[in-house]
């Protein structure tokens, strides 16, 4: 008996800490917004949005209509492997030249 129980606290111990090393992988995943692709931007909320694009773009002028341009180049076919930077850049550079004009 004493056998069995033995390898139950064996058992038990190496199961406890497999799990803990995959919920500090899935936690560790959870990366941030700005360096994720299109598909984990339709899949954050709105406040993970807009705090991306203020970060990405530097400053908090014209927000509303930067995340309105990532989700628009979101639901292009096959725009789920774009990064999501490279997406923020593009409409910023964008909005930068409709105001210039």
């Amino acid at each position: 008996m004493k056998f069995v129980k033995k390898y139950l606290k064996i058992f038990i111990g190496v199961a406890v800490l497999i799990l803990a090393i995959v919920v500090f992988f899935f936690a560790m995943r959870t990366s941030n917004l700005e360096n994720a692709s299109l598909r984990k931007w339709r899949a954050a909320d709105l406040n993970r949005r807009m705090a991306a694009a203020q970060i990405l773009s530097a400053s908090d002028a014209n927000l509303d209509l930067l995340v309105k341009c990532v989700d628009k180049i979101a639901t292009l076919p096959e725009s789920g492997d774009m990064m999501v930077r490279d997406a923020v850049t593009l409409c910023n550079m964008g909005i930068i030249m409709n105001e210039n004009n």
